[in-house]
């Protein structure tokens, strides 16, 4: 931590008495992005860095919410693992600490209509219609009543059913198609637009409701949803 705060105040090209440094490392516990932070904030604000002006900057909350900084993605990644965990007491506190702050409702409304897919899914679908919905009134709306959407929102995907399956799916399909690239489509599945194509075997064997696989050969009956 040491050499951590000496080369931030490198940069910065400032100095801080020793006995700041013992205070700032141990409030910092360990967390060297936190103790940058504070040495980056308080510099920009008082250009002095003592132990009264560290204090100063750690009780503004307006510097604690730092649109790019710790605190912005400290709050939003309690926000979004509050309505994972099923909480809706918390998830509603982190969004009352996120709309206090001034963040964007839209920024907020965003994650909402993610989650809704990628925590939700078809466990409730209609999770990503409320999402959708709340982004929607937040663009129309604004602050302050949009809060109150955000926070219907809120609640609704905390306590909604949770699977992550077509989440993963998606993602595992992914990994292949980066792995082995463009693999040669069935010849079953294939547009057969002119009469060349239908005799070299485009479309043929191909059925409506097909039970069979459909993925290319190197695949085989891979499963990706389950």
């Amino acid at each position: 931590m040491v050499t951590v705060i000496d080369r931030a105040l490198a940069t910065l090209k400032a100095k801080m008495p020793n006995e700041t440094k013992d205070w700032l490392i141990a409030m910092a516990n360990g967390d060297a992005r936190q103790a940058i932070t504070m040495i980056e904030n308080t510099h920009g604000l008082y250009g002095k860095l003592t132990v009264e002006t560290l204090t100063n900057t750690l009780q503004s909350k307006h510097l604690r919410f730092d649109k790019h900084g710790e605190e912005h993605f400290n709050t939003i990644s309690a926000f979004i693992k509050s309505m994972r965990a099923s909480n809706p007491d918390a998830a509603v506190y982190y969004l009352a600490r996120l709309v206090e702050s001034g963040e964007d409702p839209l920024f907020i409304a965003r994650r909402m209509v993610i989650f809704a897919s990628e925590d939700i899914g078809l466990a409730q679908p209609t999770a990503l219609v409320v999402a959708n919905a709340v982004f929607r009134a937040c663009e129309t709306i604004g602050y302050p009543e949009c809060q109150l959407n955000l926070a219907h929102g809120a609640v609704y995907l905390a306590l909604a059913k949770k699977s992550r399956a077509t989440n993963d799916a998606f993602f595992a399909a992914l990994g292949d198609v980066k792995q082995f690239g463009n693999l040669p489509i069935p010849l079953k599945l294939r547009n057969a637009p002119t009469k060349l194509m239908k005799a070299v075997g485009y479309g043929k064997g191909y059925k409506t409701y097909d039970e069979g696989s459909l993925l290319p050969e190197e695949l085989g009956g891979k499963k990706y949803f389950s």
